[in-house]
């Protein structure tokens, strides 16, 4: 029990201080060792990628039997290149469904509260396609910047990590 409360607390440690430290090195740095740290106390490897979030206790270990959907991604890199600090840029990564059943997507959740997605929330029948929108704000995150966007979808594997990187151009005072 004493276990489970550590654990509960270092998420909410971990997960408190990636929401509000996006682009703080230092914070990046002192949420990893931190993950690292529940990952000992687990007995086990590091679940926790930097910033991002784990996939759900529930994600089976194994493939799952029977027909499944396939998601088909164009890229599931960008690269912004140079933009101004302040500047909303917009990003659509493109997808078909070449399963063999509709594919359904669960999550989609921003490694940084810097970055807003949007995606198709209704069923993916097969042979058709959708999009996961990925707006990022400059404000406040000069410099190179590298950003994540996982997926979480009805698939194997359930998760795809989208990534998009710029230059911000820090604004003058």
């Amino acid at each position: 029990m004493k276990l489970l409360s550590i654990k509960m607390l270092m998420l909410v440690v971990i997960l408190g201080t990636a929401m509000t430290a996006c682009g703080d090195k230092d914070s990046e740095k002192r949420i990893a060792e931190l993950e690292s740290r529940l990952a000992d106390l687990e007995g086990g490897a590091n679940t926790f990628s930097p910033a991002v979030t784990a996939a759900p206790a529930t994600t089976p270990a194994t493939k799952p039997d029977g027909p499944l959907p396939v998601i088909e991604w164009e890229a599931v890199e960008h690269d912004f290149g140079t933009i101004s600090e302040g500047d909303k840029v917009t990003h659509v990564y493109k997808f078909k469904n070449t399963g063999a059943i509709p594919l359904i997507i669960e999550t989609v959740r921003p490694s940084c509260g810097c970055t807003a997605p949007n995606w198709s929330k209704e069923p993916i029948p097969v042979g058709g396609t959708g999009e996961v929108e990925v707006v990022f704000d400059s404000k406040g995150k000069p410099n190179s910047q590298n950003k994540t966007v996982t997926v979480t979808a009805n698939t194997w594997p359930q998760s795809t990590v989208l990534r998009f990187k710029t230059f911000v151009t820090p604004a003058s005072k």
